[in-house]
């Protein structure tokens, strides 16, 4: 971590292991407040995925890895003779928690994986230290990614963001937002607009706190500005994060995405999403077999606590799109660059199955 203090409140710290415990900075009630919420359970720990505790697809990747370590503790102790068929049970509830976020699943079988070979009675250290390789893994990749997205940017520029992939939805740095402090070290970026992300306002609550945290000149803007904004010649690219990309160059991202594509190609403006290697799914053909995610309509008829939707009315709420890989200029990865991604380019990135 980048900060001293396990516990201190810094966008860096959003998922912390300290003192045998699993504690989340809660992303439901920043900035007005910067609680962390301690788990001790698999149980909790699905509850907080579920419930948007913690969110961002690296983050949840993590949190989950963390969750089965919390299960092997409390599993060895309730039922030492078969603590595995228990920890087995506790990592499906963790693999139930939200559906499109590939790194979950990721990050559970890597878990697996470790189970598998341990002749240990207790799995513990070894469950811990895989967890903290995914960890700190996570935070390498996010500065390579910081560093090989800066370099494709011709500045100074304006950026426009979509909901968060900061270091709040990571193990630290961030996706998209390591591209954009990167960036913005190297001098390349004058305003980064902020779409405020409805219904969960991500933007304007989450990315806004971090770039403002991390000195960057931040704007936060409705989504329907975006347009108008793109129209006036200053933006140079749009930057976002994913949640899953398919093995053709499909990027499912947070609702609203695809439409920032559609107008970024329109204005000649360059969209770069940045996400790990981690996030790709070789395993699904295109976009159209990502599973999305739909959640409450009460989070769209209501507002801050406060219903704004009439009496009767219902509402659409999918948490994600679908951008074709068409629209997409570039994918940058810890690994590299992939430019105007194909199912051939993705193959290339990824090697052989």
């Amino acid at each position: 971590m980048n900060t001293p203090n396990p516990l201190a409140i810094h966008p860096d710290n959003a998922v912390v292991w300290h003192d045998d415990r699993l504690y989340l900075l809660d992303q439901r009630i920043l900035p007005a407040e910067t609680v962390f919420v301690a788990l001790n359970s698999a149980a909790e720990t699905a509850r907080a995925i579920t419930d948007m505790v913690v969110r961002g697809a690296p983050a949840i990747g993590i949190t989950a890895a963390y969750g089965v370590v919390l299960a092997a503790r409390d599993r060895v102790r309730a039922e030492p003779a078969s603590w595995r068929d228990g920890v087995g049970a506790d990592i499906e509830l963790l693999a139930a928690s939200r559906p499109t976020a590939v790194n979950l699943f990721w990050a559970l079988e890597r878990m697996r994986r470790v189970m598998a070979v341990l002749d240990a009675a207790d799995p513990v250290p070894a469950l811990l230290a895989e967890a903290k390789t995914i960890h700190l893994e996570d935070v390498a990749a996010n500065r390579a990614m910081g560093d090989f997205g800066a370099a494709l940017i011709q500045g100074p520029t304006d950026i426009i963001t979509h909901c968060n992939a900061g270091a709040l939805a990571t193990g630290g740095y961030g996706t998209a937002l390591g591209v954009v402090r990167s960036a913005f070290a190297a001098g390349k970026v004058r305003m980064v607009y902020a779409d405020e992300t409805r219904p969960w306002l991500q933007g304007s609550r989450l990315t806004a706190w971090e770039l403002a945290q991390s000195g960057i000149p931040v704007t936060v803007q409705s989504d329907n500005v975006a347009a108008s904004l793109m129209a006036r010649g200053r933006v140079g690219w749009v930057v976002v994060g994913s949640d899953r990309i398919a093995a053709n160059g499909d990027v499912c991202n947070k609702i609203g995405t695809y439409g920032l594509a559609v107008l970024a190609r329109h204005h000649g403006v360059g969209f770069m999403v940045a996400a790990p290697t981690s996030t790709i799914d070789m395993s699904i053909a295109s976009g159209a077999e990502i599973p999305i995610e739909e959640r409450s309509p009460d989070e769209v008829l209501a507002c801050g606590g406060k219903r704004i939707g009439p009496a009767g009315v219902g509402a659409h709420n999918p948490v994600f799109d679908v951008t074709p890989a068409a629209l997409v200029d570039c994918i940058v990865t810890e690994r590299g660059v992939v430019q105007q991604p194909d199912a051939e380019k993705m193959r290339a990135l990824m090697g052989p199955a």
